[in-house]
This record gives C-alpha cells, structure tokens and sequence, in this order.
C-alpha cells in the first residue's frame, strides 16, 4: 500500500459521519455506511499486513507534503497495521451487537462510532506526539457520547457515577499527557518521533518530560495504582459499549506506551525494572478485586486491569521474545475479552440483569452462548488450545530467559485465580437448573440494560431465548480465539515481526524523516 493511501484511515469515517448526519433519521442507510466503512478499513488494514509479512518495513505520508516537524505524518508497519485491523474488527462486532440489542436506535450512533474509529486509527498512525494528543481526544469526544447514550432516560444512580468518572478521569489525563508534550518540545524543540529517536536514552531533561506522557498513558490503561477508574467507569454503561471501549481505549494507550518506549527511550534498559514491578502489582491487584465483585461485567472489569499487567510486562522485558509475546497478547486479549462480555451482554440485554447468582441453568436454556463464553474464559486463564494459553506460556519464557523469577510466579498464580474467578461466573450464571426470574421484576439498580426495548422491564424466561443476531458477535470472537490458539504460528510470526520494528526502530524512524 502507498503511504499517501495512510490518512484514509481518517478522512473516511469523518467525512462519512458528517454525511450521516446530514441525511438524518435512515437507519438502514446509517447501518450500511458504518458496516461499509469498517469493512473497508479492515480490508485496508490486511493489505499493510501481508505487504510487511515476513520482511517487516514501514510506509509513511506527510499530509499536503509539508517538511518534517510540520506536516502530519501517518507511519504503518506490522505493530499498527495488526493493530488498525483488529480494532476495526473489534468494532465492527461490538457495532454488530448493538445493532442486534436495539442500543443503536438513534440517529447519533452510527456517526459517534465512526468519528471514534477516526481517532483510533489515526493513534495508531501517528508518529507525531502533540497528534497523538488530538487523535486520542478525537476518539474520546465521541466515547462521552456513546456513554450517555447508553443510558436510558435519566440513567441509574451507577451510569451517572460511572460516566462522571470516565470524563473527568479522561479529562484530567488528556491535561497531563499535554503537559508532557509541551515539557518535550521545550527540552527537545520537536514532538515528531523520528526526531526524538533515542533522545531520551541520552538527555535526562526529554527523559523526564516523556515520562510525563508515559505516566498520563499508564493512568489511561488503568495500571496500578490508578486503576479503579476502569472498574467503575465500564460497567455503567450499556454492554455493547462496554465491549466496543475494552478493546480500544485502553489499548491504544498500550499501543502508544510500546511506540514511545521503543522509539524516543530506544528500550533504556535503566527504567525496565520500574516497569515489570508496577505490572506485577497490576495483575494482582486486578485479580484480587474481582474477588468481591457481584456481576459479570465488574468481574470482567477487573480481570481486564490484571490482564494489562501481562500486556505491559512484554514491553517492561524488552527483548526480542518479551515484546513478541506482548504483542500477541495484546492482540489476543483484544478479541477474548470484548468476547466474554458479549457473551454475558447478550445474557443481560435478553434477561435484563448481570447480577451473579440472579440467573441460574443459562447452559441449559442458552447452550450456544454457554460455550461462547466458556470458550472465551479458558482462554482467558491460559488453558490450551486456545489463545491465551500461547500467549501466556510465551510471556512465562521470554521472563525466565531474563531472570524475572517473581513476575513468573506472579503469572502463574493470577492465572490460578482467574480460572476461578471464571468459574464464579460460570457456576452462579450458567449452571444449575434453570430458574426464570419473577415476571416483570425490576432490573436490579446498576446492572445495566433492560432485555426490553421501551418498558424497563426485565425479560422472562418463559419468553424468547436469546436471538441468533444476538448471540453472533460472542461466537465469532469465541471460534477466532480458538483459531488463533490452534494456528498460534501464524500470529506468532508477525507478531515477532512487529516486535523487530520495536527492537531496531530504524526503518520506522527512516520513512518519518522521509514523509
């Protein structure tokens, strides 16, 4: 693909948001333009992949051709371009979903998800920091949005929480990460990344400024000790949101820990021990706080924290094998976790509440979304032969080939109490004889949606199970976690062709200054 074919990525959904909202109220129109859009950024995703398969590179395009330092540069290689694809598939099931659960019922929901998928991408394009500050905030904007659109009427007492501390948490890290930009172009005069190539492994003063950035990106991925946020905050909204939002905001704040610390620290091993300490603490202190926990989004909730920690410890490694294996479990943990929660979403849409232990026997009456979900939470723990048993054991190898004893016994053991934490939700959600809730019931307050459209009632069992439209989106994403693990190899390779463009940064660097 021809670099100039990068800022695409943008223009598309912003300008085909635009044109939604000018034709107005034709939701058939809004579904195909959304679902057209998406497709084609998958498609254009894929292509970068198989054009970097195997040699790696990098294509890049400064927008209207102006030099270095002042145009907007979009870079691709193999770490963005898996990334672009996943999300955009990520968003296309989660927008599936909502679609099927009737959360898309108004007119701004298909221009928000698209305006979201501009920022996304251009994150993941950037090679420009104060850029990569506007593109996160052009994904955040939209994602208020989507949070009070989830909310029904005036909202519970939880989604009003909720969406109180997903803005000012944003808010208050978009305002640090801004700081640090401004601290780097003062120390370093520049914010593009191929100028700041391996600056701050040489200068303290751009050191410290862009750990400022690297801080504010930490609190967006919910590392300990400012982690909390994400627990509260994705579990107030609807769960098609929950879902589309785990598999895209924390993660391109990932995404973008790994390009910092890869091209401006060039990998300073003297920071990396500072790293695989607080990923330690994020595992367990994510598992250990969905212990507690009463529904399955808040236990998944805080499973998604731990699961970080693993992420992050790939790029705290910071070797050959420790960046491959995060990279593939980031990819993995992508798809497995916005599985798990359209699993128990469609559960909670259909029979109006998340609450663990309120429903019982859903292996009997939804057999189908029963194995999507324990699919998906085998994976989840690291059982084989799915995804996150790969991902896991290569993690396990890459800290054993460094010495890190203790985060090896760490992963074993958060791994230990994320199968049970599985089976809480399995035994007190799936098995059992199965019991319909009393008829007409109010859903219990914060559990999120109602199965009905309008009434705000909670469905009954004696009802219709669960559509299939429904259940597609968890059982695509539960058979693409067992692909993965089955034909782990394929994943492997590029995802070890991703981690060489972080270890060696020079091609990248290179088509910067060329764009």
């Amino acid at each position: 693909m021809s670099g100039a074919l990068l800022p695409l990525f943008v223009a598309l959904p912003l300008l085909l948001s635009a044109l939604l909202l000018i034709v107005g109220d034709r939701r058939v129109l809004h579904a195909v333009g959304l679902f057209g859009a998406l497709l084609l950024a998958i498609g254009g995703a894929l292509w970068l992949v198989t054009d970097f398969a195997g040699s790696g590179g990098a294509v890049a395009h400064g927008v209207a051709q102006w030099p270095v330092g002042i145009s907007i540069p979009f870079v691709a290689d193999m770490f963005a371009a898996l990334m672009l694809a996943v999300t955009g598939a990520l968003t296309l099931v989660c927008s599936w979903f909502a679609y099927a659960s009737g959360r898309s019922a108004t007119v701004y929901f298909a221009p928000l998800v698209l305006v979201l998928t501009a920022g996304v991408n251009g994150a993941l394009l950037t090679a420009d920091l104060f850029n990569l500050f506007v593109f996160i905030e052009v994904m955040l904007l939209p994602s208020y949005g989507l949070f009070v659109l989830a909310a029904r009427r005036k909202g519970t007492e939880q989604q009003v929480m909720g969406a109180r501390l997903y803005v000012t948490l944003n808010l208050l890290t978009s305002t640090i990460f801004l700081m640090g930009v401004g601290f780097i172009y003062g120390t370093a005069g520049t914010v593009n990344m191929g100028e700041l190539a391996g600056r701050a492994a040489t200068d303290g003063t751009v050191a410290i400024s862009a750990a400022v950035c690297l801080f504010a990106l930490a609190i967006k991925s919910a590392v300990v000790p400012i982690h909390g946020w994400l627990a509260v905050a994705y579990p107030a909204t609807s769960p098609a949101i929950t879902a589309l939002f785990s598999g895209l905001h924390t993660k391109v704040a990932i995404y973008a820990i790994y390009r910092i610390y890869a091209v401006v620290f060039d990998g300073d091993a003297h920071w990396l021990w500072i790293g695989v300490a607080l990923c330690c603490l994020t595992m367990v202190a994510g598992v250990l706080g969905a212990v507690g926990e009463k529904t399955t989004r808040s236990v998944l909730a805080f499973h998604m924290i731990s699961q970080i920690g693993y992420i992050l410890l790939g790029v705290a490694l910071f070797t050959l094998a420790g960046l491959a294996a995060g990279i593939f479990y980031l990819l993995h943990h992508m798809i497995v976790k916005a599985s798990l929660f359209l699993s128990t979403g469609a559960i909670e849409v259909r029979y109006g509440t998340g609450r663990i232990g309120a429903l019982s026997g859903m292996a009997k009456r939804e057999p189908v979304i029963a194995v999507a979900f324990f699919v998906a939470a085998l994976s989840l723990a690291g059982l084989p032969p799915f995804s996150g048993f790969v991902a896991k054991f290569s993690l396990i190898l890459a800290a054993v080939d460094t010495g890190h004893v203790i985060a090896v016994i760490v992963m074993l053991a958060v791994s230990l109490v994320t199968l049970l934490s599985m089976l809480k939700i399995w035994n007190g959600v799936f098995w059992g004889c199965a019991e319909a809730p009393a008829p007409h019931a109010p859903a219990p307050a914060g559990d999120g949606a109602v199965a009905t459209a309008s009434d705000g009632v909670v469905a009954t069992a004696s009802g219709r199970r669960i559509s299939a439209a429904l259940a597609g989106p968890a059982v695509v994403t539960a058979c693409l976690t067992l692909a993965l693990g089955l034909g782990a190899e394929v994943l492997m390779g590029v995802s070890t062709t991703a981690a060489e463009g972080l270890l060696d940064t020079s091609t990248y660097v290179k088509a910067v200054m060329d764009s």
